[in-house]
């Protein structure tokens, strides 16, 4: 009787370790797996809530997620306002999901930055054009590589911009 209590001690504590490895090993991945989500990846599970998108300083964008790409994010900010934000320039944001969605197919990873952009100076649209602590008012006309050239209706006085995509906060419209 003793050789058996033994034994099944034994075995219980086998089988206590076996499970202790197993926890251990779930924890580890589980943490190698947070470890590769992104800020867009969150963002695009995150699309239909409602955000807060810190800019730098005091300069923040609230509203509805519409849209994420990896390298923007879109956020209606009212009814017929939209602020597409530059996953770079975003400090910190509020709202999103724990989780993240699958990661983006090829026809979603081609659409950077540029693509929206060109879509803004395609359909003419008026914009505001925040960088830093400075706001410029125009018409995108054409969106290179790596800034964008804004004629400027803000009353500077200046004609064009060329601004560069770095220094990009938001480009609201409406």
């Amino acid at each position: 009787m003793r050789w058996e209590a033994l034994f099944a001690d034994m075995e219980a504590q086998l089988v206590a370790g076996r499970v202790a490895d197993v926890r251990a090993d779930v924890a580890e991945l589980a943490r190698a797996e947070r470890a590769s989500v992104t800020l867009a990846s969150r963002a695009r599970a995150s699309v239909g809530r409602q955000v807060r998108i810190l800019l730098g300083g005091t300069d923040v964008i609230e509203g509805e997620l519409v849209d994420a790409a990896p390298q923007w994010l879109l956020v209606a900010t009212s009814p017929a306002r939209r602020a597409l934000v530059p996953t770079g320039s975003a400090i910190a944001v509020a709202g999103l999901e724990d989780h993240a969605a699958p990661g983006p197919g090829p026809v979603e990873r081609g659409l950077g930055l540029g693509h929206a952009l060109r879509a803004l100076a395609r359909d003419r649209v008026v914009v505001r054009v925040r960088t830093g602590d400075t706001d410029l008012t125009g018409r995108i006309e054409r969106v290179g590589a790596d800034h964008l050239d804004l004629t400027d209706l803000g009353g500077t006085g200046r004609g064009a911009w060329a601004v560069a995509f770095a220094g990009l906060r938001a480009v609201q419209t409406g």
